[in-house]
């Protein structure tokens, strides 16, 4: 009876160690480092570097791609598949048997492998800091748009008197994170889009295809709550914004590679430039339990998608996120990537500005105050992918009505960082002075965000002059009044600083006699006011 026993055992071991398992291995370093840094187009385009010394954020070794080798080492190991990868987190996300993929232990490149199902995680686990650190650092011409039935989710948040000033998120790239837009290359409220070649590109990271006009509706009903056009029924928040479309959720399986994907696509919506990343996916609950997270994982920057958005803004990128529908449920509370530190968690109400008994609660497991702001998700107005204009319920909709706001408000203070606009979003919020779980800091009212911007310590760019522009010789800087000393940087087009000076006015002059002929970039700084410009060197 005890051999019988020991053999039964022996199986039941073999089974479970035998069953295909998630991971992510994770990589000690980036030998390729200091070359990349030395030529960012290489990992950025001029948009991204752009975006980055706008806000003054220097590039690192997060920026840096995964070792190729490293990649091609794991991908030629027996019985692993390679399901996705993230140069933010230096680390790819893979599939086999729990033997197989505890094997990528030994190789040399390898710092350490965290099992989806925490039950086989038997070690203590200790952040590395180099790869997953947290970075703590006159109105126009007016436009009247026939909203139709959309009107109620705009005017809620006063978003259509920022259109009225023409603040429409024209110059502002949104990334879409979602499951599938089919429909947008074909119907008509997304034909103003098309026309005006608003669509910047995408990607299918579920099926690793350039086919991004396909998979799940949810996408195309999310961005048409943004930049979806159809007179006289619905006007997205953000209609003159950009678009880049990233799926990176399979809609027939709830599995942890969905939130590698959705690093995947965060990483190229940075490496495009993009401003605000809106995504109205959750994760939580997974089909194998033992991947599933637990309230207890809602700490800020756990979850690998959190750990993700996280670094997604300290790269510069304003992250939207919706709240989760599970307010009805026994398990209410917000999910990833949502809980994250810098994430903004949107919520539902309904058209009375009243809770929507859907919409996930906080707080965060860690206290913090989540959702962040609230949006109308009860009979929302949308196209679905045949071009028909329908309403429903969701935080996925609260999301990017949300996030097609900010668009404009960031339009209007284009010299802002993700941070600043962040604030104003959330200050501008009718229960900002006494927040709860369910509202989180409430609905914003982006007239006033828009008002509070105008702060008494700003200036406009039009103090601060440089000239003349182009120049042969040298540059005068021009300080308004009150103002005594600004400290002048002058960048090349690849974001290398190549001078610095103070300049006074009495001494308002910089030469610029050795540099080439050329573009170059300048920041002006002064009393914590930034402003950035190009220079024509002829």
């Amino acid at each position: 009876m005890k051999k019988i026993l020991v053999f039964c055992f022996l199986i039941s071991s073999f089974i479970s160690f035998s069953q295909v398992e998630d991971a992510w291995v994770y990589f000690k370093d980036k030998p390729d480092s200091e070359s990349c840094l030395n030529i960012p187009l290489l990992m950025l385009s001029q948009r991204a570097l752009d975006r980055r010394l706008m806000q003054n954020i220097p590039l690192d070794l997060i920026d840096v791609p995964i070792h190729q080798a490293y990649i091609n080492q794991i991908s030629s190991a027996t019985g692993i598949i390679v399901m996705a990868k993230s140069k933010w987190l230096n680390c790819v996300h893979v599939r086999g048997s729990q033997m197989d993929i505890n094997a990528l232990k030994s190789f040399s490149s390898v710092l350490r492998v965290d099992f989806a199902n925490k039950s086989l995680n038997l070690v203590s686990k200790k952040i590395h800091s180099d790869i997953i650190k947290s970075v703590n650092k006159v109105l126009a011409t007016k436009v009247d748009f026939n909203y139709g039935t959309s009107a109620e989710q705009i005017q809620m948040l006063n978003g259509h008197l920022l259109h009225q000033q023409n603040f429409t998120g024209k110059g502002i790239v949104i990334a879409v994170l979602d499951a599938g837009f089919p429909g947008v290359d074909t119907e008509l409220p997304f034909k103003k889009l098309r026309d005006n070649k608003q669509i910047l590109g995408g990607y299918n990271y579920v099926i690793k295809s350039d086919d991004f006009y396909s998979g799940d509706s949810h996408g195309t009903m999310v961005l048409s709550l943004m930049g979806g056009y159809k007179e006289g029924y619905l006007v997205g928040t953000a209609p003159e914004a950009s678009y880049y479309l990233y799926i990176t959720e399979d809609n027939d399986s709830e599995n942890p590679v969905e939130e590698s994907n959705w690093v995947e696509a965060a990483e190229e919506a940075d490496r495009v430039g993009a401003d605000i990343i809106t995504t109205s996916l959750g994760y939580f609950d997974f089909d194998n339990t033992k991947y599933s997270h637990a309230y207890s994982d809602m700490t800020g920057n756990a979850a690998f998608a959190s750990q993700g958005a996280n670094i997604a803004f300290s790269r510069g990128i304003l992250v939207v996120a919706s709240a989760g529908n599970e307010g009805g449920k026994s398990e209410k509370h917000i999910g990833v990537p949502a809980e994250a530190f810098d994430v903004l968690a949107v919520g539902a109400v309904d058209s009375n500005e009243n809770y929507a008994y859907f919409s996930s609660i906080g707080p965060s497991y860690d206290f913090r105050i989540k959702p962040d702001i609230m949006a109308q998700g009860v009979n929302s107005v949308f196209s679905d992918s045949s071009g028909n204009i329908n309403t429903g319920d969701g935080t996925s909709f609260a999301c990017p009505i949300m996030a097609g706001m900010i668009a404009c408000l960031w339009q209007a203070y284009p010299n802002k960082t993700n941070k600043e606009i962040k604030q104003l979003v959330t200050q501008s919020a009718d229960r900002y002075s006494n927040p709860n779980s369910k509202y989180g800091y409430g609905i914003p009212n982006f007239s006033l965000a828009l008002a509070n911007g105008l702060s008494v310590n700003s200036f406009s760019k039009s103090d601060f002059v440089v000239f003349p522009n182009p120049t042969s010789d040298a540059i005068s800087v021009s300080l308004p009044e009150g103002i005594d000393v600004g400290n002048t940087i002058i960048y090349s087009v690849l974001g290398r600083k190549i001078l610095e000076k103070t300049t006074t006015k009495q001494d308002p002059f910089i030469s610029l006699k050795f540099l080439n002929k050329g573009t170059y970039l300048y920041k002006i700084e002064s009393k914590g006011f930034s402003k950035y410009g190009k220079i024509i060197k002829q």
